[in-house]
């Protein structure tokens, strides 16, 4: 087999690979529609569309499970019933192997599961949207951006795994390139970088606590990182071939696993005619990111009437179907991406995933000066700094490719 096939099987496969390039154009697609909805039409409802666009994750595993109906042999009573019990045995791995009787649905232990994911993934997105009220959108861009480094961090605090030289360079080149970017696409004649002309919704003269800001975003970005990791170690599916190409889980020296909670790697832990397994590709991450929209559709419209009675955010409806449509495209293109991105975490852990993620940096860069009209802002800085990006990325992607 062509060494080039086998490091595209070690990545997931073509799926995963293909999965990834959709989720970076999907943010881009993102960006410049929010930027699109707020400048040119003025609909200044950041908020609203947060909560529109994470409620749209709900729609994700339906829409999934109609696609398999529709190109697959499998119906949707085995679907439904097979994810159900890869969550059972997920969740609850002893009760479910102690007899060939299903055991009762690990309910409890699934809203408690549901209750951190939304958590881990809403605060960090809520405390930025706050932040870039109060500081300069440069600091919380980069500050934001440095998930990537403290996924790293964790990922070797939480595993008890080994510091990678290799990996940690690469982390802290892109880390470095995202800096080089944020501060370094800037002009004198222009003085604002380009990253900043897209995020900036707020006049500077609201930003009266710059510190609290920043300060606000860096804990925003380490508990970012912190859900990539935990939602590695604790939501994806260990036994799932989907994600053995980056299982880096140690078992302590001196430590050994039952034989009861042993899993090979190469062995189904079910074989029966009516549960499918291993599950289509995607479609336990998607069960969990709709979770999630559900979640949040039923718990953040709370806050909605509070900030419009506070004058924080007073509420309004689009005026136009234009601004309709727009936002639509943002909860498309925002479910595309943060289901893509929820994947890719099972499939190439945090680390690959989140240093991934930061070439959606380079892309809207790209994007602004094409089609944004910002070619006043590229500048030797931020091409370096794009360059450093992508150089650190294909680093942890040729690494993973070796690796199994």
């Amino acid at each position: 087999m062509p060494a080039g096939h086998q490091a595209l099987i070690r990545l997931g496969g073509k799926p995963a690979v293909g999965l990834f390039v959709l989720t970076l154009l999907a943010f881009v697609a993102e960006t410049q529609l929010s930027q699109y909805v707020q400048a040119d039409l003025g609909f200044r409802q950041p908020f609203l569309i947060f909560y529109i666009v994470h409620s749209s994750f709900a729609l994700l595993f339906p829409l999934h499970l109609l696609y398999l109906c529709i190109f697959s042999q499998h119906s949707l009573d085995l679907l439904w019933i097979s994810v159900l019990d890869a969550v059972r045995r997920h969740l609850a791995p002893r009760a479910a192997n102690v007899s060939a009787a299903k055991p009762a649905f690990p309910t409890g232990r699934f809203y408690r599961l549901l209750a951190c994911l939304t958590t881990g993934l809403t605060l960090p997105g809520l405390m930025w949207f706050i932040a870039v009220t109060l500081a300069p959108v440069t600091d919380v861009t980069a500050l934001w951006n440095t998930n990537a480094f403290f996924a790293y961090v964790l990922t070797v605090l939480i595993t008890r795994s080994k510091w990678d030289p290799r990996r940690l360079v690469a982390v802290l080149i892109a880390t470095g390139g995202v800096l080089a970017v944020v501060y370094g696409g800037t002009t004198v004649e222009a003085g604002t970088s380009s990253t900043e002309q897209s995020l900036e919704t707020e006049p500077r003269a609201h930003r009266a606590a710059p510190l609290v800001g920043d300060l606000l975003t860096l804990a925003a970005s380490i508990i970012y990182a912190a859900y990539q990791v935990l939602y590695k170690i604790h939501a994806a599916l260990p036994d799932d071939p989907e994600v053995q190409a980056d299982l880096y889980t140690p078992i302590p020296e001196g430590d050994s696993l039952d034989e009861d909670e042993e899993v090979p790697l190469e062995a189904p832990l079910l074989v029966s005619d009516d549960i499918i397994h291993p599950l289509p590709f995607g479609l336990y991450p998607n069960f969990l990111t709709s979770a999630i929209g559900v979640c949040t559709m039923l718990v953040l419209w709370i806050p909605v009437p509070i900030i419009h009675a506070l004058d924080i955010e007073p509420f309004e409806m689009p005026q136009t179907g234009v601004t309709y449509g727009v936002i639509a495209g943002i909860a498309l293109t925002g479910a595309i991406f943060n289901a893509g991105f929820m994947v890719l975490l099972g499939v190439w852990g945090p680390i690959v995933t989140s240093v991934g993620s930061l070439l959606t940096i380079v892309l809207v860069f790209v994007s602004d000066a094409i089609f944004g009209g910002a070619v006043e802002a590229v500048t030797i800085w931020s091409v370096l700094g794009c360059g450093s990006i992508v150089a650190a990325f294909s680093i942890l992607a040729y690494d993973l490719a070796k690796r199994r």
